[in-house]
């Protein structure tokens, strides 16, 4: 049975791969500094965005983009007020702490962050003055940590708020085109730059070898100190690609309107249909399918994600079983002892692999 542990256990779509093979009978210049790849990705990422003069930059993978990213915005004393669920906080190693900054966690317990939570952090931060760490950024994810996808209301109310406060907005974009490929979103790529200093599409998590497009639009102080830092930060941070042609060559294939596909057949797409949209859609599409086939199994869901992570309570024996079969992850323990865990699709994973893990989840 085909696992569905991650998103990224697969190595890369065969465009991309075929992609890679063609460019590496070239020659480039190298740390994604003017190669044409690299150069026509940037174009076409800003045409995506709506924002002709956004900088944009490639790093490896999600947390040396993001500790890159943020030790560009805030200076030594200053914080970011994120959930306490938050990648930055949980599953980077301590990485942003190892750089001298802080993360602020809220009460918020669903992933999303909310300004009345983040209010209070803020409140509490500058109670003292100069003893406490500044909150000078907010972090947001989307899709959130437990899958949740985030709604135009709801991200500009944490938007307006950040603003209203004077702090900089970085959002993860690790899954970024499930969310905006989910069912029932009404964010746009282009709305969400238009609001935030600063964020990362994400192509680890949606069919590329590995890498993340930083892309830069904010107009305010925060992006304007990691537009001039970021060209160091990711040299200094470990994040710069030596042959970084070909994290170009990746997203240019995933950004294109146009193309050669792994059999060296042309292909050419409308807006919204490009490789990265189909494939995050493809991902969500199945995991509906997955997550509709499992209730009816009788197992209960735990949240109300819509995009590639679905989320289920189960007793313990069932999970250790689900676990062996098909190396979905234990995520929590409740109260009651049972697990929830977590399936995720990728922009491989068929509907017959669907079929294949509702047949085993019907024996339980």
């Amino acid at each position: 049975m085909r696992e569905f542990r991650n998103d990224y256990s697969e190595g890369a779509a065969p465009e991309v791969l075929a992609a890679i093979a063609r460019v590496s009978q070239e020659q480039n210049v190298g740390y994604t500094e003017g190669d044409a790849h690299c150069d026509h990705a940037r174009q076409l990422i800003r045409t995506m965005c709506g924002q002709p003069d956004a900088q944009v930059e490639f790093c490896i993978g999600g947390t040396s983009t993001n500790v890159i990213c943020l030790n560009g915005m805030l200076r030594p004393w200053e914080g970011v007020i994120c959930t306490p669920d938050a990648h930055i906080v949980v599953h980077e190693t301590g990485a942003l702490a190892a750089c001298g900054l802080t993360a602020l966690p809220t009460q918020d317990r669903d992933g999303f962050l909310t300004p009345e939570a983040a209010e209070h952090v803020w409140q509490f931060q500058t109670s003292t003055g100069r003893h406490m760490t500044i909150p000078a950024a907010i972090y947001i994810t989307n899709t959130t940590e437990l899958g949740g996808v985030w709604t135009r209301e709801r991200f500009d109310a944490i938007c307006d708020w950040a603003e209203g406060h004077g702090l900089g907005i970085f959002l993860d974009g690790a899954r970024l085109g499930s969310a905006l490929t989910a069912e029932g979103n009404d964010l746009s790529l282009r709305h969400i730059a238009s609001r935030v200093d600063a964020l990362y599409i994400g192509g680890t998590k949606n069919g590329l070898l590995m890498g993340e497009a930083v892309v830069i639009s904010g107009k305010g102080p925060h992006a304007q100190r990691l537009r001039e830092a970021f060209p160091y930060l990711v040299k200094e941070r470990g994040g710069l690609l030596a042959k970084g042609y070909l994290l170009g060559a990746q997203f240019e294939t995933l950004f294109a309107r146009e193309g050669v596909d792994a059999e060296g057949n042309a292909w050419a797409c409308e807006e919204g249909e490009e490789l990265y949209w189909r494939q995050a859609r493809s991902a969500n599409e199945c995991a509906a399918r997955l997550a509709a086939g499992l209730e009816a199994a009788g197992l209960e869901p735990y949240g109300n994600s819509t995009s590639n992570q679905r989320f289920f309570a189960v007793d313990p024996e069932r999970a250790e079983k689900l676990s062996e079969a098909a190396g979905c992850e234990t995520f929590y323990t409740l109260d009651d002892g049972r697990k929830v865990i977590r399936f995720v699709t990728s922009w491989a994973t068929t509907q017959a692999d669907v079929d294949d893990l509702l047949a085993f989840a019907q024996t339980l």
